[in-house]
């Protein structure tokens, strides 16, 4: 562009050169804007490329997520393939050859899946902490340090290279492929926890594995059979010379059926004869043994865990039995408790809700709880209006009951404990005599919420106004007076909203005395000042206590200062009247005679009982209370008076 415009400028005439000029610089900025331009365009293509290049290339694997066990299930076809056809390939040759393209195809599938498999085992990522580790690096490094890898990379060297040595008819090579098995168990440890029958999982598992064992031991005994020979014995396979014994299939169905015999100790084998056979079978029977062991014991834990879940789900109806039956309970009663477990039974129902669920976290339960009884507490007409939280916590509380037909859910008159909810059956509301029918209650129908609101007022003292019986099997839901309160006591909004509902549904039944719930609300207000005195009195005490406490601490530190007082003021005393001259070494008076000295023996024991005196009467004066102010100046005064005297001796 640059020499286009130079050989403009030179055709035009010169007096116009410094605009030419002027126009070829702005068109040079032009035109590298426009490159510029261009290339911060290729930079973006180029970076998003980038980003998408390492958007795939920082893939990471979640080993929570479906992928993972997905892919964990397609693992377990190659894995059973090598287990299955290579042993069979390798001891019925015929097998092998006839079907070769087949199984060169399915070997090279499965490595392929192996292969695949390790590089996401690589990109597969770990917790740390709680924490998904999605660093490359990291999972290299934890992965190519690990047993994992180096079993991986065992299973899938390629000893198919072996075939140009020992030929195309030994598949045995490829016995390394086998070293993956530990995928295998992972992945079954994956279905039994997602399946929603564990149990026939486990023994479906179990006959698998043995299967495979009985699979194995059929190859290993054809082979056997071929290296003694064929029909040599009433134990090894018989003769293939034989048309019935010629075929293919029946080789592997007599071997299959042969092994078979064995491990379930049937006995019904024939005696061998060479000591190879001898010892094939000595090996067989120990494995039989094991694998006899391992079903029963699967069988019975699978016996036992259907019973443990029978005793969670429902009550134990043979201990309810024995009770029964020891204690002579009429025959009626017996009959109707045992329809109320069959009911239970064949139609399913759950009363032990919390029991099972008590092994998940809190907030596991409350989702559940919610999914499962929000629709039907959200029916009741006074939590309608109540905010989620609210609800979440309640329907923790609701407690499925079963009635049987011609039950009775509440009578008149009782004392209301909690209310109910219909999930599913008819109630019928009665008259006294237990016929007259005045209404009928259904699914989403519900009684009882204005007893375990304690309102004010209510003339009917939170006792049941009717009789309520139940037609058919019912299944209710209880909610008691004491988990509302609890759960309201955290909620003052929803509690005065609740009541106030609850007022106008007694108002409309003509049902609230409003008098009656002014005085309890004065009754109340009393309460609430007395309590609020008693805490007053109460801090009062505390204080007058600490006091107490504090005052007697001085009255002690006074005391032992008084004494400390005498002390000195008697030393001064004694410098005073005899001089420091009068005194030796030893702190004696000097020039003292035996007669002086009991002088002065008796003049220290009248100091010591007037001291003694000092001290009973000073704590006679501690022991009186602190108003008598009057008895106290006196002890003082009489202590004063008793140092002067001191003084004066």
């Amino acid at each position: 562009m640059a020499p286009d415009l130079i050989n403009r400028s030179n055709v035009n005439g010169p007096g116009s050169g410094w605009c030419r000029w002027l126009r070829w610089r702005r068109r040079l900025e032009i035109a590298d804007e426009v490159e510029d331009g261009s290339d911060k365009d290729d930079k973006d293509n180029c970076s998003q490329d980038s980003a998408s290049q390492t958007g795939w290339r920082g893939w990471v694997v979640d080993p929570a997520e479906h992928f993972y066990y997905v892919w964990l299930q397609m693992m377990v076809f190659p894995v059973v393939y090598n287990w299955v056809i290579i042993i069979l390939r390798t001891c019925f040759t015929s097998i092998g050859l006839s079907y070769l393209p087949v199984w060169l195809t399915l070997d090279y599938v499965s490595d392929l899946l192996y292969a695949t498999d390790m590089i996401i085992a690589v990109r597969t990522g770990y917790l740390h902490q709680g924490i998904l580790i999605r660093d490359l690096n990291q999972l290299k490094k934890r992965y190519l340090h690990s047993k994992c890898f180096v079993r991986d990379l065992l299973s899938l060297l390629p000893t198919d290279l072996f075939y140009l040595v020992f030929g195309i008819e030994t598949p045995m090579v490829r016995i390394n492929r086998l070293l993956r098995t530990p995928r295998l168990n992972e992945a079954l440890d994956r279905m039994e926890t997602r399946t929603s029958y564990p149990n026939t999982f486990r023994i479906s598992k179990l006959m698998i594995y043995i299967f495979v064992l009985i699979h194995w031991n059929a190859c290993l005994y054809f082979a056997l059979s071929n290296y003694i020979g064929f029909g040599s014995d009433r134990w090894v396979y018989p003769n293939i010379t034989n048309p019935v014994f010629a075929s293919t299939r029946r080789q592997y169905f007599y071997c299959f059926w042969f092994s078979a015999q064995i491990f379930t100790t049937v006995g019904d084998t024939p005696l061998p004869s060479r000591e190879e056979a001898f010892l094939f079978m000595i090996a067989d029977l120990l494995i039989a043994v094991l694998v006899f062991a391992s079903i029963v014991g699967n069988v019975g834990s699978v016996i036992t865990s259907l019973r443990d879940r029978d005793n969670v789900f429902f009550p134990n109806h043979e201990l309810v039995k024995a009770y029964l039956r020891s204690h002579h309970i009429n025959k009626e009663l017996r009959q109707r408790i045992d329809n109320w477990y069959q009911h239970l039974h064949i139609n399913k129902k759950i009363m032990r809700e919390n029991e099972i669920l008590q092994q998940l976290p809190i907030h596991l339960r409350t989702e559940i709880a919610v999914s499962v009884h929000l629709p039907t507490l959200s029916k009741v007409t006074i939590f309608q209006s109540c905010e989620k939280s609210l609800l979440e916590e309640l329907v923790l509380k609701l407690t499925p009951q079963v009635f049987s037909p011609g039950e009775y859910v509440c009578r008149k008159g009782d004392v209301g404990h909690e209310m109910y909810i219909i999930k599913e059956g008819k109630l019928a509301v009665v008259a006294d005599d237990g016929v007259t029918e005045y209404a009928v209650l259904s699914e989403g129908n519900f009684f009882g919420e204005i007893s375990i609101l304690n309102i004010r007022g209510n003339k009917l003292g939170n006792r049941r106004t009717a009789n309520i019986r139940s037609i058919g099997y019912s299944d209710l839901f209880s909610l008691s007076k004491e988990d509302l309160r609890d759960v309201i006591s955290e909620y003052p909004v929803a509690k005065r909203h609740l009541e106030e509902k609850g007022r106008q549904i007694l108002t409309k039944m003509g049902m609230l005395d409003v008098g009656g719930g002014k005085t309890i609300d004065a009754a109340e207000k009393m309460e609430v000042k007395i309590s609020c005195l008693e805490s007053i009195m109460e801090d009062l005490q505390t204080k007058l206590a600490r006091l107490m406490a504090e005052a007697e601490s001085s009255h002690r530190k006074m005391e032992a200062r008084v004494m400390q007082l005498e002390r000195e003021v008697a030393s001064r005393y004694s410098l005073t009247v005899h001089g420091e001259d009068d005194y030796d070494e030893e702190g004696q008076l000097r020039g003292w005679g035996v007669g002086e000295e009991v002088v002065c023996e008796r003049e220290e024991a009248e100091g010591e009982e007037e001291e003694a005196e000092f001290c009973k009467r000073g704590q006679d004066v501690d022991s009186r209370e602190v108003a008598e102010d009057g008895d106290g100046e006196s002890a003082k005064d009489e202590a004063q008076r008793l140092l002067q005297g001191n003084e004066g001796k």
